[in-house]
């Protein structure tokens, strides 16, 4: 081994050795090929359940490539990271899985999935380069997971991977994805399916998947309704269909393994680049906190590392505005908070036929947000690269309206 080889494993070493816990508890993850979407471009999503609810996104320089990840406002250094997307074009994100390693999963208790996702952001353009990354890390990894990348040359793929070894599903090889997309909840297809997780999750997002792929209309968009999705997998319960008259009177009704969970913290779609695109014009979306109570907001990679200030948080722990501002209105779905408080949704103040609930407030702001996002992208993608000037001004003015329209719908202070 070369010199500068061994020295790049001793740091790896060195930094998957530090020791830094997020109870990874479930995810509701997919990726879709290029040539199964709407527009061509492929679509890496992860709906990320864990019990560290305060997340934020951070926009780092410490590697080869910049890159802006998801990270737990607790990890106030940004040791692990739990999806994000680099200057190449190379994205990343990974879900739990309960059934590749004999002793069970280790990334329950200080796992090594988000330290090994930051140093793939850090140092990775393909998924050769990743591949590469997992030959060469020491064993056992210290993981139990479905880490799930995309590349700007179209490379889509799933690496189901435990403490010594791993195994590739190709999106883009028709005889593994027939319609062009995989779903991973938490369990792998290599590992011992008597030990699955999130099969209840699972079915309700094979269902959405199958409709959409169907309709040619699996797109962020689509991606983002898959966040909210409430129809149960095995009850086959529709909350939606349930919607009580008025937002006044609390109606509870159970809420579990649902694609939305009391602990989803936050949702990642990172839309890649066609063949022609400059990787610069990747974009992640980020949903920060609970889906049901926060909108979605896409983000670049500028060469000033400038993301909106509501997604992003201080060094002291603090999480981001935006997600502080989501647990706030989450506390009026869940008001018990005692025994299995958290089991229980007050339905009627998330939907209402009087159209007062949460929910229902917070999709016109998101609207508005989408609709702006794609004016400028339809702009944008004709130009050789992204536009980092307008990109900021969109990042000013979405700032101002969100603090101003949570203000306004929820009377959240609009202070930044």
């Amino acid at each position: 081994m070369k010199k500068n080889s061994k020295k790049g494993l001793l740091i790896i070493i060195i930094l998957l050795s530090i020791s830094y816990i997020d109870n990874v508890v479930a995810c509701t993850t997919a990726i879709i090929s290029g040539k199964f979407t709407q527009d061509g471009r492929p679509l890496l999503f992860k709906q990320r359940d864990t019990n560290g609810l305060e997340n934020k996104l951070v926009a780092f320089n410490d590697g080869k490539y910049p890159y802006i990840a998801l990270v737990s406002s607790k990890d106030t250094l940004g040791k692990a990271v739990w999806g994000g997307h680099n200057k190449s074009g190379f994205a990343i994100m990974n879900s739990a899985s309960y059934n590749l390693n004999k002793k069970g999963p280790v990334n329950e208790e200080g796992g090594c999935d988000g330290k090994i996702m930051k140093l793939a952001l850090q140092k990775c353009a393909t998924l050769a380069d990743f591949e590469h990354l997992l030959d060469y890390l020491p064993k056992p990894l210290g993981v139990s997971s479905n880490f799930g990348v995309i590349d700007a040359s179209g490379g889509a793929a799933y690496y189901e991977t435990g403490n010594y070894k791993y195994k590739k599903y190709d999106v883009n090889n028709p005889d593994i994805a027939p319609f062009g997309y995989i779903i991973r909840t938490n369990f792998s297809y290599s590992g011992d399916r008597f030990q699955d997780k999130g099969l209840a999750r699972y079915e309700s997002a094979q269902e959405l998947f199958s409709q959409a792929s169907l309709n040619n209309s699996i797109s962020v968009d689509f991606l983002i309704d898959v966040t909210r999705y409430l129809k149960h997998g095995i009850t086959k319960t529709d909350l939606l269909s349930l919607a009580p008259d008025n937002a006044a009177k609390p109606v509870f009704v159970a809420f579990r393994d649902y694609i939305p969970r009391y602990l989803t913290a936050s949702s990642i779609i990172v839309q890649g680049v066609k063949a022609n695109e400059s990787p610069a014009q990747t974009v992640l979306w980020t949903i920060l906190g609970s889906p049901l109570t926060t909108v979605a907001i896409p983000v670049w990679i500028t060469s000033t590392l400038d993301l909106p200030k509501i997604l992003i948080a201080d060094k002291t722990g603090g999480s981001a505005k935006l997600n502080e501002w989501s647990l706030t209105l989450k506390k009026q779905l869940f008001p018990i908070e005692r025994g299995e408080g958290s089991d229980y949704i007050n339905l009627a103040a998330l939907i209402s036929k009087d159209k007062k609930g949460i929910l229902q407030n917070i999709l016109p702001i998101e609207k508005q947000i989408l609709n702006q996002a794609n004016t400028n992208l339809i702009k944008w993608r004709t130009q050789p690269t992204i536009n980092e000037k307008e990109i900021i001004g969109f990042y000013n003015w979405v700032d101002k309206f969100v603090s101003q329209s949570y203000h306004d719908a929820f009377n959240i202070p609009a202070n930044l």
